[in-house]
């Protein structure tokens, strides 16, 4: 007879017991991304509709106003809406973050966004800084259902293409504690072999 750790199993159970919250992704974006950020949430509807939604003040706003879609809203990004959505990934809050920045334009919080995407990677959770990488977050969260990603004519708005595989088995922690990462349908692109 083998021993059996009484500890992990538990954990186990609490774990199981413990109810499930509902997803929640973190939506900013800079002034002159709003309009694709709205674009990415239109295509993306179906499934943004059924999961909670949190985004910076402005952003928040403009997406309940023009898609009528419930987002709890933080405080403007300069005013501290970043470090109000990084507090909440910090404490395991957040599963995901959609952070259209304009990299071509200065911002005065810079150190705040900075912060943003260090606690992001900190504790773990993806974070999409452009159309491309935002539409195959959604849809991978999705399960494949969402919006109209397609690998070879690319992210809504275009651009992109090439091959898409499945991921290599990875971290199993940061796969039993992130929904995204538990995805089988994550999307990672393969190095052309033409060079």
């Amino acid at each position: 007879m083998g021993v059996v750790n009484s500890g992990r199993l538990d954990h186990e159970r609490r774990e199981r017991a413990r109810p499930r919250r509902r997803t929640v992704v973190a939506l900013v974006a800079h002034d002159a991304k709003k309009q694709d950020l709205l674009r990415l949430v239109r295509s993306h509807r179906a499934y943004l509709g059924g999961i909670d939604l949190l985004a910076t003040g402005t952003t928040g706003g403009l997406i309940a106003d023009e898609l009528d879609l419930p987002v709890e809203r933080m405080a403007s990004g300069p005013a501290g809406g970043d470090l109000q959505i990084g507090a909440r990934i910090a404490d395991g809050r957040v599963d995901a973050l959609i952070f259209l920045r304009d990299p071509l334009t200065a911002h005065p919080h810079e150190p705040d966004i900075q912060a943003l995407l260090k606690v992001c990677d900190v504790r773990q959770v993806p974070a999409a800084t452009n159309l491309a990488s935002a539409d195959i977050l959604l849809h991978a969260m999705a399960g494949g259902r969402s919006g109209a990603w397609d690998v070879g004519a690319g992210p809504v708005g275009g651009g992109g293409g090439g091959q898409a595989t499945a991921p290599s088995p990875g971290d199993e922690a940061v796969r039993r504690r992130h929904p995204v990462a538990r995805s089988r349908r994550l999307l990672r692109p393969v190095p052309d072999d033409a060079g």
